[in-house]
């Protein structure tokens, strides 16, 4: 009988001090049989940020051969309320299209992408800002169905521009039904807000849920250290009908590096149970 709950996986940003391989083994070795891969520049360089088809192919092959399955690849490209002119737009759907080719090639069942800058104050104004955000995840949700492949967003993110429930709200009001939407309860939490209220406001459009701990302003606490309340959280999916998957993202700083195995083990179990 595997250790952990079959829809529980687990994000190589938990091991993203490791090299991907090395990750990959880690997560394997602990029974684990499902990741997100983490892509994201400056967060984890599992995925390189310039990506061509070489990089796309050799990823690709290290993902396929430690017989992991990959729920999602975890990505981003660029500040997406932020304008461009013709020639950055134009690196930013090259990269894009290069993250759907390393979905398509590691059988990823969707693409995440971020709800806006690292900035909680707008370009130009909040309303033209989300609505900038709104149309380029679309955009990107056409090309990724072009390919087969799921577009998601993390609507509510503390360091970005939609960092709470209520422009949560404004996003997710302004997306169309093919984007979905990734429920991160750290950053609930760590934004003041409640992770049952964040289900009754976006239960149906939830597709996908990250497991880290928090306390207000602070997402990096390992599971158990925190003031995320997972019983409830979970309980309240389970109510509203969610039948997708879980990932522990457990971008922790409260332990050592030497600790990440046996904490993400002790997370496992844990939210398998409650699972």
């Amino acid at each position: 009988m595997p250790p952990f709950d079959s829809r529980l996986g687990c994000s190589t940003i938990s091991f993203r001090h490791q090299p991907l391989a090395e990750a990959l083994a880690t997560i394997a070795g602990l029974g684990f049989s499902e990741i997100d891969l983490g892509a994201l520049p400056g967060v984890c360089d599992h995925v390189p940020y310039v990506l061509d088809m070489s990089a796309v192919e050799n990823v690709a092959r290290s993902v396929i051969a430690s017989g992991l399955q990959v729920r999602s690849i975890n990505g981003d490209i660029g500040d997406l309320n932020v304008p461009l002119a013709d020639g950055p737009r134009a690196r930013r759907r090259g990269h894009l299209d290069m993250l759907v080719a390393l979905a398509v090639a590691t059988d990823a069942r969707a693409l995440v992408l971020p709800c806006g800058a690292i900035d909680h104050t707008p370009v130009e104004s909040l309303e033209t800002d989300v609505a900038r955000v709104a149309d380029e995840l679309a955009s990107a949700a056409e090309v990724a169905a072009s390919r087969g492949v799921h577009l998601w967003t993390e609507s509510l993110h503390l360091h970005r521009l939609c960092w709470n429930l209520e422009r949560a709200q404004l996003l997710t009001d302004r997306l169309p039904a093919g984007v979905g939407i990734v429920m991160d309860f750290s950053h609930v939490v760590a934004s003041g807000g409640d992770p049952v209220e964040f289900v009754a406001r976006f239960g149906p459009r939830i597709e996908h849920v990250h497991i880290r701990d928090a306390a207000p302003g602070n997402i990096n606490l390992s599971v158990g250290r925190g003031t995320v309340d997972f019983g409830g959280g979970l309980k309240a999916l389970a109510d509203a009908g969610f039948a997708g998957h879980f990932s522990l993202e457990l971008e922790t700083r409260d332990i050592s590096h030497d600790e990440r195995p046996s904490a993400a083990a002790g997370a496992g179990h844990l939210i398998s149970e409650l699972i």
